[in-house]
């Protein structure tokens, strides 16, 4: 990977010292059958059914999945297609909130004593990477001890993109479980070491881990460079550890878990009491809010909801979920925000971005941190040429968005690299016949 090359972007943290609020439950969610990486759930109930908050709606039988439950209790009023983000149709179940908030019966703190039960009870909990990535936690810590032996747990705390604040309020509002998830993912799993990663520009969060560590002989805070995208997962293992995740590989190959840290903290806290994943902190910030705030949100909120609450100037004319560099746009006021939501942007007065000629100045490639040669991929991308794109590590592209932002002539860089992948990806498939 050689010199790991970054970008300094502004934090516009302005919710980073308010306290997480709660909103009030709406009335009506949708949660969406696919809120992880992998195969989506089939629903377990039907229209109208009584649900409670808690309850187990969804669920698949495919190992790289993990289940959804009801975050309100009330009726199931439909269960249809839904557009997600991504363009693709999903099954989604909407609830009519009948404002009760009753907890299911059968939440109760489960079994964990053993490796096996742990593992079993974290896919339960419906637990996936709380840092917008979404791949079912359970798997991750599945991982075959007589193949691969991880002797680091790194921690994500770097929240390099802009605006969000939410893994930092976890940090700072729940420190004590975010270590005790910590310290029980690596009893049980027999992980010797663990290094939680935060960048400098959060000296409070770093401070109060520090003391708390003191607890923890095994468990260390480091300081990171505050750049982007210090939180890209093969960055953060070549920045903790020095150790490179090639082409193809995952952390586990060298040694490594990430996880990051609002996962750990929730982890805990489903051990502790039985309640899984029905809700999530979300930062609420852009251009034109007035206050700036992170909130606790049941999981199938519609974005509308999430609008009329935010204190804002005047209407969006784009609203990002997730951070400005590897967010997405969203289409419909009535999407229904999932797990991996950590941020909704309110954006106004957006610039237009007119491209104009490559100048071969190369500040795309000095951003990039895996050594990419953006220019060079977006040519043989446009001549669709797949060698080429083979050649030059197209895969190795994490969708950062660094090049694309420091482009002089706004090429549409890392959206091109996407396009690159699939296109690869394509080709290789009909040359094997598949």
């Amino acid at each position: 990977m050689g010199k790991l090359h970054s970008v300094r972007l502004p934090h516009f943290s302005g919710s980073a010292e308010q306290s997480t609020r709660k909103i009030p439950a709406p009335e009506e969610v949708a949660v969406s059958m696919l809120q992880h990486i992998g195969a989506p759930c089939e629903p377990c109930v039907a229209v109208g059914d009584k649900v409670k908050i808690g309850q187990k709606i969804g669920d698949s039988e495919a190992f790289m999945s993990t289940p959804v439950h009801a975050s309100v209790s009330g009726v199931v009023k439909e269960i249809k297609d839904v557009m997600n983000v991504g363009g693709r149709l999903v099954k989604t179940v909407v609830i009519t909130n009948d404002n009760k908030n009753d907890m299911y019966e059968g939440i109760k703190p489960p079994k964990a004593d053993t490796r096996e039960e742990f593992i079993k009870a974290v896919r339960e909990s419906g637990a996936v990477g709380l840092g917008g990535a979404g791949f079912p936690t359970h798997v991750k810590l599945g991982f075959d001890k007589s193949k691969v032996t991880i002797d680091y747990l790194l921690l994500n705390g770097a929240e390099c993109e802009p605006y969000i604040t939410s893994d930092y309020r976890e940090l700072m509002e729940n420190a004590d479980n975010v270590l005790a998830g910590i310290d029980l993912i690596m009893t049980k799993l027999e992980i010797p070491n663990a290094i939680i990663g935060i960048e400098a520009d959060k000296p409070q969060a770093i401070d109060k881990l520090t003391k708390l560590c003191v607890r923890y002989p095994n468990i260390k805070v480091q300081k990171l460079p505050s750049a982007y995208p210090q939180g890209a997962e093969k960055v953060l293992v070549h920045t903790l550890t020095g150790r490179i995740v090639g082409e193809g590989k995952l952390p586990s190959d060298v040694g490594c878990m990430v996880m990051n840290v609002s996962t750990t903290g929730f982890i805990y806290n489903y051990i502790k009491t039985g309640v899984p994943l029905v809700q999530r902190r979300i930062t609420i910030d852009g251009n034109i809010v007035n206050s700036p705030a992170n909130f606790f949100v049941p999981v199938g909120t519609l974005l509308h909801s999430i609008v009329g609450f935010a204190d804002v100037r005047r209407q969006p004319d784009r609203i990002v979920l997730g951070g400005p560099m590897m967010g997405a746009c969203a289409f419909d006021p009535d999407t229904p925000l999932g797990k991996t939501n950590n941020a909704v942007l309110l954006f106004g007065d957006t610039p237009v971005r007119k491209t104009t000629a490559c100048i071969r100045c190369g500040r795309c490639v000095r951003a990039c941190a895996v050594n990419l040669q953006p220019t060079e991929l977006e040519s043989a991308y446009d001549a669709r040429d797949a060698e080429a794109l083979d050649r030059l590590k197209v895969n190795l592209c994490m969708n950062c968005g660094a090049c694309s932002f420091v482009c002089p002539a706004k090429r549409p860089l890392a959206e091109k690299n996407q396009l690159a992948k699939d296109f690869l990806r394509q080709t290789k498939m009909k040359q094997q016949g598949k």
